[in-house]
């Protein structure tokens, strides 16, 4: 697990303290099937989830990486990612960002090594407009 810290000054001296409550009502891997869930019936059923890390702001959320993945070659790379909330679960995405990931993943999708050669071209590409 990793934690990353929002709004750090770039310069100067820093001091950190923190103190966070929060209660976790969902774990790193609760926060993966819901991203899971949620990008296979919106966006594709070729989207995986990534080890989630979490973020420190004004709440606690863990930030869900999305991988895109084809069956014959694996991981292509990654098309975005979805936050959620560590106590209610609630998905932080909008629909600009969903548009966003797919336009991204279809990028990734017509630039892989194998897209002339492979069934998954532009005309039938699981993903993109």
């Amino acid at each position: 697990m990793q934690t990353a810290l929002e709004q750090i000054p770039r310069t100067g001296q820093i001091q950190l303290t923190i103190q966070v409550s929060a209660k976790f009502n969902y774990s790193a891997q609760a926060a993966q099937r819901l991203v899971r869930r949620f990008v296979a019936d919106e966006i594709s059923y070729l989207l995986r989830t990534d080890t989630p890390s979490l973020v420190v702001a004004e709440e606690l959320y863990w930030r869900v990486p999305l991988i895109l993945a084809f069956p014959d070659i694996g991981a292509v790379g990654q098309a975005g990612t979805v936050d959620v909330n560590v106590e209610t679960g609630q998905l932080s995405i909008t629909p600009e960002q969903v548009v966003e990931i797919t336009r991204h993943a279809y990028e990734l999708a017509t630039r892989r090594p194998t897209a002339s050669s492979s069934p998954w071209t532009r005309v039938n590409c699981p993903i993109g407009p």
